[in-house]
């Protein structure tokens, strides 16, 4: 049974079991294809496929969800059941917003059938093509492949369907001990290069042999498309979020000019509804240096007296925001470094914690290769280093030296979920510690 039929049969169950109740429904089918490698073999093929059906109802003020991936005739009668006895004794929703209003999509989400019917050979070449290009050194990582098809019906006439695909390859090669890395995500398998991502890593690992250490400090930084996927991460979680900031636990302030003019950011979704049915549209969240919008749910548009972006995520969480991205720039890598008098070249942030998510100050530690600049030129390979840095301050007026001209699409452990990420210029990185402490 296909998506939207089981959305259209609950619907249609859960209307009779309670009249007079906003009801909405979602049915998602998600296709979910792995290989992993490690000491350079293909260890790994797994695939999953799972429906997941979520009721929602809400009655005499009362709202629950419910959730099942039994897709059967007694699963989805048992849903509607469970439902239409919970809802009567659950807590007040003096938050409820309604229903999404009947409103066509103003996006097709990308179906590539390449990728959606790609088989582990197809993902195993994209696999060899990265190791080969290696050129003997060990390498470790993952190429995925996905499809999602989906379905929203509600009481009110909202009534929405629609597909796509993902790819991700990310890898690492590693040299006595150090490791060099390359990610891309994609709509499409064929647009992951194993051999231009092997290649990479495997530059990476290679040019780290014998690091100095450099004592803590302000350094002018050049962040490559792997460390601002991390910046990505945070400003999505806890920045532009509308519950956080109607909360108070966010920077971000709509109007204020809280970044350089050379970043703009935005959100460019692969779903093109969202699990309250709101159809998704591109949404520009920070224009040339100035914060222009929130990622809005229902409820927090309600809130604010504006209009849901599409971004329904959690109630305890608010709005999700899964494929932000700046608007890329117009420096080449070799440009940038050129204009660095005395600086470092970060390819990786992990282990990053928020220290406060009110000014999005944040502590972690460099990874896959940090290198010394000197006179516009890269030097020599540095030891890895803890940082502790305000994220939105690293981006703010006159702190941006230059955007790179490419963004590439990062994985983002979202499925579907991508961070679109040029290499930055910063002109500050609060480096707090070294391999010494």
């Amino acid at each position: 049974m296909s998506v939207t039929t089981t959305a259209e049969q609950v619907l249609e169950l859960a209307v009779r079991a309670l009249p007079g109740a906003e009801v909405d429904v979602t049915a998602d089918a998600v296709h979910r294809a792995l290989t992993r490698f490690a000491n350079s073999r293909i260890h790994q093929n797994v695939a999953e496929d799972t429906v997941t059906v979520r009721l929602r109802a809400h009655l005499d003020g009362r709202t629950v969800t419910t959730t099942t991936t039994l897709t059967g005739p007694e699963g989805l009668t048992s849903l509607v059941a469970r439902t239409a006895a919970a809802v009567r004794s659950a807590p007040r929703d003096p938050g409820w917003p309604g229903l999404a209003p009947p409103s066509p999509l103003a996006l097709s989400g990308v179906v590539d059938e390449a990728t959606r019917n790609a088989s582990p050979d197809d993902r195993a070449a994209r696999v060899r093509d990265f190791v080969d290009a290696a050129g003997g050194l060990e390498t470790a990582g993952y190429c995925q492949t996905g499809h999602w098809s989906g379905a929203y019906r509600n009481s009110a006439g909202q009534s929405l369907s629609a597909q796509a695909t993902t790819a991700e390859l990310d890898g690492i090669a590693r040299d006595a001990g150090a490791d060099g890395v390359a990610r891309r995500s994609s709509v499409r398998l064929s647009d992951l290069d194993g051999a231009a991502l092997g290649t990479r890593a495997a530059a990476k690992a290679r040019s780290q042999a014998d690091p100095v250490e450099l004592p803590p400090g302000r350094y002018e930084v050049i962040l490559e498309p792997e460390a601002v996927a991390d910046l990505l991460t945070n400003f999505a979680l806890f920045g532009f979020n509308a519950k956080a900031v109607q909360e108070r636990r966010s920077f971000a302030e709509l109007g204020a000019a809280q970044f350089d003019e050379a970043i703009s950011l935005y959100d460019d979704p692969r779903e093109p509804f969202d699990g309250e049915g709101t159809p998704r549209t591109r949404l520009a969240l920070v224009e040339k240096g100035i914060t222009t919008a929130l990622a809005h749910d229902r409820r927090t548009a309600a809130v604010s007296g504006a209009a849901s972006t599409g971004h329904a995520g959690s109630a305890a969480w608010g709005p999700m925001l899964n494929n932000l991205g700046f608007a890329p720039g117009g420096s080449s890598a070799e440009e940038m470094t050129s204009r660095v008098e005395r600086g470092l070249l970060i390819t990786d942030l992990w282990y990053t914690r928020v220290l406060d998510p009110r000014t999005l100050a944040l502590t972690g530690l460099t990874r896959n290769g940090v290198w010394l600049i000197e006179g516009g030129e890269v030097t020599r390979p540095v030891r890895n280093m803890r940082f502790t840095q305000l994220y939105p301050q690293a981006l703010g007026p006159g702190a941006v030296l230059g955007v790179g001209a490419d963004a590439v699409p990062q994985p983002s452990r979202v499925f579907l979920g991508a961070w679109t990420a040029p290499a930055l210029h910063l002109a500050s990185w609060n480096i707090t510690g070294n391999a010494s402490g």
